[in-house]
C-alpha cells in the first residue's frame, strides 16, 4: 500500500477548473500542498503559480511528474490525455487524482486501471459530488428508509446551446469526440451516474439512442436511455443540450414506495423530500471550493487514514455506463482515433 504523509502535488492543466473549483482546496487541507503546475503556455503556466503562490511551473508535463519534490499529481486536462499523463505518473511512482470523466473511453479506464494495480498506486478520479452536503443527504434519506424501497429513478438534464456551438472555429473541446470522448453528455451525465452508483451500486443494465439533431457540431446533442442497478432499481434518462432556455431542466427524481426525493445536480435548488407528511426542503452550502472534501478524503487516504469514496474502479463503471448508451451513435458515424 502506497503511504504518504505529506501530500506534494503538482497539477498538470492549470485551466479554468482549477482557478476556483479544486486548485486553491489542494493547500488548505492539511498536510497538503500545491508545489508546482503544469500548462503547454509557459506563460500562463507562469501566471497560475504567481497568483496562487504555487513555487514551481512548467510547460511540459513529464517535467513536472519527474520533479522530485511532487509527490502526488492532479491531472486537470482535457480527457484525451488523462489516460497519458496517469499511467506515466503512476509508472514514476507517484499517486493519481484526474478529472473526471475519467477518461475518453472505458478501454483507456482499464488500462489506468491495470497500471494503479502493477505499480500499487492509489487512482482517484474528481467526482465530488459524492462528498457534498446534499447529496450526502439524498443518499442518506434513501439509506435510511425515508421513502421506503426505492424503486426507479429519472434523470432530466435540458441545457441551452451555448452560443458557441454555432460556430466551429469557437467550439470547446466538450463537442469534439476525438478529445472528450463524447459531447456534453460525457461531461454532465458522468456526475449523474457516479451520484446514482454510489446511492444504488453499480448499473447493471443500459441501453441508450444518441442522435445529433441540431447539427451544430459531431458530438451527440440529443440521448435517452434505460438502465437498472444490481440492487433492483430501474431508470431512465433524458439529455438535450440543444433547448431553447425556456425548456432548460436539472432535476433527479428517485421514486420509492413511501415517497420521492427531488435533487438538482448543477441547479442550485433545494432537496426536496415528498412524502404523504407533505414536502420537505433542505438546503445546503457548498465549500468555497467544492472539490475541498473530495481532495480531504484522497490525501487522508493516502495517509491511511480513511476510505476516498471516489476512485478508477467506480468512475470506470461510470464510463463503461455512458459508452454503451452512446456506442451505436458513434459506430453509425466517423470512427473516433483511440
Amino acid at each position: 500500500m502506497c503511504e504518504i504523509q505529506e501530500i506534494n502535488w503538482g497539477i498538470i492543466g492549470c485551466g479554468d477548473v482549477t482557478e476556483l473549483k479544486s486548485g486553491p482546496a489542494f493547500s488548505k487541507v492539511e498536510h497538503s500542498k500545491l508545489v508546482a503546475v503544469m500548462r503547454r503556455n509557459a506563460a500562463l503556466a507562469e501566471d497560475y503559480a504567481k497568483r496562487h503562490q504555487v513555487p514551481n511551473f512548467y510547460s511540459d508535463g513529464s517535467k513536472l511528474i519527474n520533479d522530485p519534490e511532487v509527490n502526488a499529481v492532479y491531472i486537470a486536462t482535457p480527457p484525451d490525455s488523462h489516460a497519458s499523463y496517469a499511467i506515466e505518473a503512476m509508472k514514476a511512482g507517484k499517486p493519481v487524482y484526474v478529472e473526471k470523466p475519467m477518461a475518453r473511453n472505458y478501454q483507456e479506464c482499464q488500462d489506468m486501471i491495470r497500471v494503479s494495480e502493477e505499480t500499487g498506486m492509489p487512482l482517484f478520479v474528481a467526482f465530488y459530488r459524492r462528498t457534498l452536503p446534499a447529496f450526502l443527504k439524498v443518499k442518506e434519506l434513501v439509506d435510511a428508509g425515508i421513502i421506503g424501497k426505492p424503486l426507479a429513478v429519472n434523470i432530466r438534464l435540458h441545457k441551452a446551446f451555448g452560443e458557441n456551438d454555432r460556430f466551429p472555429e469557437k467550439q470547446s473541446w466538450h463537442t469534439n469526440p476525438e478529445i472528450a470522448g463524447a459531447g456534453h453528455f460525457y461531461d454532465l451525465a458522468s456526475h449523474q451516474f457516479d451520484f446514482l452508483d454510489f446511492v444504488f451500486g453499480p448499473i447493471r443494465e443500459v441501453s441508450g439512442i444518441a442522435k445529433n439533431i441540431a447539427g451544430y457540431y459531431a458530438a451527440e446533442d440529443t440521448v435517452s436511455a434505460a438502465f437498472a442497478f444490481d440492487s433492483g432499481v430501474s431508470g431512465t434518462g433524458s439529455w438535450c443540450f440543444v433547448v431553447e432556455k425556456s425548456a432548460e431542466d436539472d432535476t433527479i427524481e428517485i421514486t420509492g414506495t413511501k415517497g420521492k426525493i427531488v435533487i438538482p445536480t448543477f441547479d442550485r435548488r433545494d432537496v426536496q423530500l415528498i412524502t404523504e407528511k407533505g414536502t420537505v426542503n433542505f438546503g445546503f452550502q457548498n465549500p468555497e471550493n467544492i472539490s475541498h472534501n473530495l481532495i480531504r478524503q484522497v490525501v487522508q487516504n493516502m495517509r491511511g487514514e480513511g476510505h476516498c469514496v471516489s476512485t478508477g474502479y467506480s468512475a470506470a463503471r461510470t464510463s463503461w455506463v455512458l459508452e454503451e448508451i452512446v456506442k451505436d451513435y458513434y459506430s453509425s458515424i466517423t470512427t473516433i482515433d483511440t
